[in-house]
């Protein structure tokens, strides 16, 4: 894991979709979400994104495990685009996060979430909305202790 920092994250037009469900459910969205943005030649402006927002790690668990998670996963698109169905286009806000990158398999990321809401902890920072997980690299292209999950927390 890297340094954990405090930075400040400008808005960002995404194309996104949030579904019901379990976090199973993430690589598929994503995939759904990748043709969307191919057929309609939507130009990308960076890397792809699970927004949690479960915000506990008892609440994560809980969704997950009956199936009432609140799964949102969007790209980061620049241009005109617009939404069909259950896909659509709008602003993730910006603002205040904390941010660590987590190195390995995503199923090996609780490590680094401790660490970061500790950290968030001792300096009475206050979680501020969901949690982002970018994707800046393929795990199908990429050993996986070379997965990288940019992890960014809104925070005040």
């Amino acid at each position: 894991m890297e340094e954990i920092t405090l930075i400040t994250v400008g808005p960002q037009q995404v194309v996104g979709i949030k579904k019901t469900g379990t976090y199973a459910m993430i690589p598929e969205l994503l995939m759904q979400l990748w043709g969307f943005i191919e057929q309609n030649r939507i130009t990308c402006a960076g890397a792809p994104a699970f927004v949690c927002h479960e915000i506990s790690p008892e609440a994560v668990k809980e969704a997950n495990n009956t199936g009432t998670a609140m799964v949102e996963v969007v790209w980061p698109v620049t241009g005109p685009a617009h939404g069909s169905g259950d896909i659509s286009v709008y602003e993730l806000p910006g603002g205040k996060m904390v941010r660590a990158v987590h190195h390995g398999p995503y199923e090996t990321c609780e490590p680094t979430y401790q660490k970061l809401f500790a950290w968030i902890c001792e300096r009475n920072l206050h979680i501020t909305g969901p949690v982002r997980e970018f994707y800046p690299n393929d795990p199908r292209a990429v050993k996986p202790e070379e997965i990288l999950t940019e992890i960014f927390v809104p925070v005040s």
